[in-house]
């Protein structure tokens, strides 16, 4: 009897001991059940926190297009720096990008790059790490032809090595693209910056613990990507938020509303506007009456070199120098060597063709130009290598102007600006800009998790589009 007692207390005994360990089980796989919805809870919070940013800045880069200031450059900049930082119920964001290495508040500019498409050979080898091979590499792949440069890669050479691609011969549509090109290594491509999201992470600032090998200084170098873009876009609205006038479409009466012109002025833009070689940037540095008279043939270079000699010297003198810049002491038609001669265009009106006036049909893309008004010294200075007096008289005039510069025209009120500068200048810059990058980092409210959506907003239409869009 006590025999039998005793089995029924060690079999309770198992069975409580059992039922002890299925029941801990069971708090442990709740726990963990409650931990992972938590953290799951904790990212939908995060992302749509960060998610809130990207459409508060879509948000402005619109309203900005619909309603632009065409008498303030700096407006949109200013408040898309008040959206950098937000709050939700359930979480915050932020959004950062670097300029020479630092981390500021706000969107990247892609317009305060340069256009790896449009970029001279020249211009590319003033990059830090640039070599003259990779730099003929680079057109070759950007350029329609098979026809390999001095130190370039063409067709042949990507089959040859069995790489598994071809050059597109073709624009750049990402600057990770770069690292197909023959010698850009994505060392060079990317620096410090692994994932291109314009900010320093953390394995990007640990001394090379980690990858990417960094030199864990809290300066992001991002490499050539913090000089290039592929992605900014020009566009076919203007200044004041209206599709551009073409002056190669346009009467001579609609240049006179939109662009302030007198009739005379109106219809040598037309006439110049019908020329094969036609250039907005070629009216910085040649008289109006020489474009409208001269044909392409004429010997001159189109965007630079002196002009405004046509029966007689007409354009005006800067510094004891001729500066190619159109006279502005001409009126009723009469030159001062008695020839009968199209007033000069003044300095607004001017402003005017480059806020409101296009060349272009937008029957292709219109490859995005570096604002003025964000470019870094460095970048500047690289576009213009041998003229680091204009690149700082430039800094010098924007910073200088509470509203920046609206058009690239504002440089020739500098005698510092030479002609050469602004001829080299104006194929590939501006005052407007229309891509952004966004790398928005949102933050759970309830366990500090954190969620980075990277888009890319283009505002050069409307409605705005999102060309590229990373969550990590």
């Amino acid at each position: 009897m006590l025999a039998r007692r005793g089995s029924v207390i060690v079999l309770v005994i198992w069975a409580v001991a059992i039922a002890a360990v299925i029941v801990g089980a069971a708090q442990v796989l709740g726990f963990r059940a409650a931990t992972m919805g938590r953290e799951a809870i904790a990212k939908v919070e995060a992302r749509w926190a960060a998610r809130a940013g990207i459409e508060e800045t879509l948000a402005v880069l619109e309203y900005h297009t619909e309603e632009p200031d065409p008498t303030d450059a700096r407006q949109l900049f200013k408040d898309l720096e008040l959206v950098a930082d937000g709050e939700l119920a359930s979480g915050s964001w932020e959004i950062r990008h670097v300029e020479d290495g630092v981390e500021i508040r706000g969107p990247q500019d892609e317009h305060a790059k340069i256009n790896v498409n449009n970029a001279t050979k020249a211009t590319l080898l003033e990059l830090s790490g640039m070599s003259l091979d990779v730099a003929d590499a680079i057109v070759d792949w950007r350029d329609s032809d098979d026809n390999a440069g001095m130190m370039g890669a063409e067709y042949d050479y990507y089959v040859n090595r069995d790489v598994g691609y071809e050059p597109r011969n073709a624009p750049f549509r990402t600057i990770a693209e770069l690292e197909l090109v023959a010698g850009a290594f994505p060392s060079s491509v990317r620096g410090e910056d692994a994932n291109l999201n314009g900010r320093l992470d953390p394995n990007e600032n640990d001394g090379g613990l980690s990858e990417p090998n960094d030199d864990g200084d809290g300066l992001l170098d991002a490499g050539w990507s913090g000089a290039l873009t592929a992605r900014s876009a020009g566009s076919l609205l203007s200044s004041s938020g209206s599709e551009r006038l073409n002056l190669k479409e346009a009467t001579p009466e609609e240049m006179q509303e939109r662009l302030g012109v007198n009739a005379q002025q109106a219809a040598s833009l037309a006439t110049f506007a019908k020329r094969s070689d036609a250039k907005l940037e070629m009216l910085l540095t040649q008289d109006l009456n020489t474009l409208a008279t001269a044909g392409p043939q004429n010997g001159r270079n189109p965007t630079g070199g002196s002009a405004g000699q046509s029966g007689g010297q007409t354009g005006g003198q800067t510094g004891g120098r001729q500066s190619g810049r159109s006279s502005s002491g001409m009126r009723g038609g009469q030159a001062a060597g008695g020839q009968n001669r199209i007033q000069s265009l003044d300095q607004q009106q001017l402003r005017k063709i480059y806020q409101e006036a296009t060349l272009d049909d937008g029957t292709a893309p219109i490859i995005g130009k570096v604002n003025l008004n964000t470019v870094s010294p460095a970048i500047l200075r690289a576009m213009l290598p041998d003229d680091p007096i204009s690149a700082d008289a430039i800094i010098a005039q924007r910073s200088a102007s509470s509203s920046g510069l609206l058009a690239i025209s504002d440089l020739r009120d500098s005698s510092r600006i030479t002609p050469q500068a602004l001829a080299a200048l104006a194929p590939m810059a501006d005052t407007q800009s229309y891509v952004f990058t966004v790398t928005s980092r949102g933050r759970s409210a309830t366990t500090g998790l954190e969620v980075e959506i990277t888009a890319v907003l283009d505002r050069s239409t409307l409605p705005a589009r999102i060309l590229e869009y990373r969550e990590q």
